[in-house]
């Protein structure tokens, strides 16, 4: 795909950018051939499909279905991925709800073959959710090839939405499923200033560091706060210019970082 983003800036000062220019930008990739030819490929086709293995046998197709789900670097995982979608989720023991990452399990409960005894990819309305998706995704994907940050903190602001979203799930199974996403926990630790040994305590030990970290910079611990625009962003501007600042400063030095971090925060003020 020959479309690349327009990413003047790094750090915070990027985001405001990408922010104020995202749905433009969007637009202009999905208008791509390439994307387009995608798009129609994946409606004219994932109806005829009735088993895990059909999907990952077509490579256009399981493009599609696993970019919508961030999932787009097990393309070659084709028995893997065919072992995650045939197991399903209604069973506690499944492949897909054992593994940490929960995207997977959220691609094996879209597609319903291992729980259903028709597919949901035969429902009429399944094109139009996982294009939808995958636009999104896509878009992410080509701002990563600039800027990984940039990228993280767009995946970051939808997911954290989405977890903030699920009323009907406690606070502590919203926090774990942060600590089971590696995007998520890679944005978290970092705005929350938690050192690299972090990954090495034991999972309820993380679950209350974080909490405890959320309650002392964003004064609250729940998950459904996040939900809140300001909080998030306050969220990002702090993962951005950390971020930023660490890079600047194992290239120029600390005294470098520290001006980074005070422009940076100027910049945020001013807005």
């Amino acid at each position: 795909m020959t479309f690349t983003p327009a990413l003047p800036l790094t750090g915070y000062a990027g985001w405001v950018f990408l922010k104020r220019t995202a749905t433009t930008q969007q637009t202009v990739l999905n208008a791509q051939p390439e994307a387009r030819r995608d798009e129609t490929y994946f409606r004219e086709n994932i109806g005829k499909i009735d088993t895990a293995a059909e999907l990952v046998a077509d490579r256009r197709l399981l493009k599609v279905a696993l970019g919508a789900f961030g999932l787009e670097h097990d393309i070659d995982s084709k028995a893997f991925i065919q072992k995650v979608l045939e197991g399903g989720t209604l069973q506690a023991g499944s492949l897909a709800n054992k593994l940490a990452d929960k995207q997977y399990q959220k691609l094996s409960a879209s597609f319903g073959f291992g729980d259903f005894k028709t597919p949901r990819n035969k429902l009429s309305d399944f094109p139009d959710k996982i294009l939808a998706a995958y636009k999104v995704r896509s878009f992410e994907v080509a701002v990563g090839t600039q800027n990984e940050d940039l990228r993280l903190a767009m995946n970051a602001e939808r997911e954290m939405a989405t977890l903030a979203a699920k009323s009907t799930t406690s606070n502590d199974a919203r926090w774990y499923s942060v600590l089971g996403s590696p995007p998520l926990r890679r944005v978290l630790e970092k705005a929350l200033g938690l050192p690299r040994a972090f990954s090495s305590l034991d999972i309820d030990r993380q679950l209350e560091a974080m909490k405890d970290k959320a309650r002392s910079q964003f004064g609250t611990d729940q998950i459904a706060d996040f939900g809140d625009p300001a909080t998030m962003e306050k969220l990002l501007r702090r993962f951005l210019i950390r971020s930023e600042a660490e890079a600047y400063r194992s290239q120029f030095g600390a005294s470098a970082a520290l001006t980074l971090m005070s422009n940076a925060v100027t910049f945020a003020r001013s807005r």
